[in-house]
């Protein structure tokens, strides 16, 4: 395959005819990661948060072969929330390569449960009730808001879901400790993604049915999930993959500041002293906990071919195309190699030793990472 691209645009892609050459690497539409909190020592959570640390995070992102970021602030008072939100948007002002790495910004909580166990380490101090209001003054100082993840528990879910919706807002289930009914009602006002399904949720739940279940049987909702080997076992992301399909569900990282570092024992934030393991394991001091997550999109996708058994084909789905369908604000062609569509490549390790490794990346006709030098 010959692909030819004119500034930040594919202009040609050329079928060959010719086989592949095993020595070749494979080539791809650059990743897209729907939910990062934080890389590489950089927090968009973190009150210090300006439009450098966006700029810087996605030079990063680009380094490892994500070349479109959705920035996600998590439960925090309104004000550090259009803090945050008017830090990517200066960011991207500033920045044409932002600008185009950026689709929108996803806001997890703080409508979620304030129960232990589905609330996960978000701060209890500042979950708030469902309210369409709030996201609406988040709408005034930013257009970028372009996904609210909720818990529909509360009794007038479904009527705060629906105005949410009209104001152009992708509504996302998660961090819940909703009913199956509750959940079906959301869906039906129109929430059309699960937030890193499998986790944010009880740690005991009736057999069925329970939210898991509802989540994975409607074809309504498209499901992130996070394929780090630690949030979800091997066998539980087969199953919940085989569920889905390729097209109704797309990885995540949910990486925090601590994704990128060495291993090694670090002080945070939110959870205090963590452990961060050679395999990407982030969790609380002498225990099993997970303190969030730090394993990258790329390693998720090397792990859905090499643990989970996918395809290639099925795999770069995961990473390209359904992501690019579901989170708003995608440019058109994202996700895809053909005429037209942003010129983000990344180029993958085609040997079985490190195959599907990142070997180089173009970003809006840019190399960031390997290529002619």
């Amino acid at each position: 395959m010959e692909i030819a691209w004119d500034g930040a645009k594919i202009v040609s892609v050329t079928d060959l005819g010719v086989q592949a050459d095993g020595d070749l690497p494979l080539i791809a539409p650059g990743f897209i990661d729907g939910q990062v909190n934080g890389y590489g020592g950089l927090d968009i959570n973190a009150a210090e948060v300006n439009a450098e640390v966006v700029m810087e995070m996605t030079e990063q992102l680009a380094g490892i072969g994500v070349t479109s970021w959705v920035p996600t602030i998590v439960t925090a008072p309104e004000e550090s929330i259009l803090n945050a939100l008017r830090a990517i948007e200066t960011a991207r002002e500033k920045d044409a390569i932002t600008r185009a790495a950026i689709p929108c910004v996803h806001i997890e909580g703080p409508f979620i449960s304030d129960q232990d166990g589905p609330r996960g380490v978000h701060d209890a101090r500042w979950i708030r009730p469902l309210d369409a209001a709030e996201v609406e003054r988040w709408r005034r100082a930013s257009q970028l808001v372009g996904i609210v993840t909720v818990s529909p528990h509360t009794p007038d879910a479904v009527r705060q879901i629906a105005r949410i919706r009209a104001l152009g807002v992708t509504v996302a289930v998660g961090h819940t400790h909703a009913t199956p009914e509750q959940i079906s009602a959301a869906v039906d006002a129109g929430a059309t993604l699960s937030t890193h399904l499998g986790n944010g949720i009880g740690t005991t739940i009736p057999r069925h049915p329970n939210v898991l279940w509802t989540q994975l049987a409607d074809d309504r909702l498209t499901a992130g999930l996070i394929a780090d080997g630690h949030h979800l076992p091997a066998e539980t992301l087969k199953v919940m993959l085989r569920a889905k399909g390729p097209e109704r569900a797309y990885l995540v990282s949910d990486t925090t500041a601590l994704a990128g570092s060495h291993p090694g024992r670090y002080e945070t934030a939110v959870g205090g002293t963590v452990d961060l393991s050679p395999d990407g394991r982030l969790s609380y001091v002498g225990t099993q906990l997970l303190a969030g997550a730090a394993a990258d999109l790329a390693r998720g996708f090397r792990y859905v071919i090499n643990e989970v058994g996918l395809s290639v084909g099925d795999a770069l789905k995961l990473v390209t195309s359904t992501p690019a369908r579901v989170i708003p604000g995608t440019r058109p062609g994202l996700g895809h190699l053909l005429p037209g569509a942003p010129a983000d490549l990344v180029l993958l390790e085609p040997h079985e030793a490190e195959f599907g490794a990142v070997q180089a990346v173009l970003q809006s006709g840019r190399w960031v990472k390997g290529g002619p030098q």
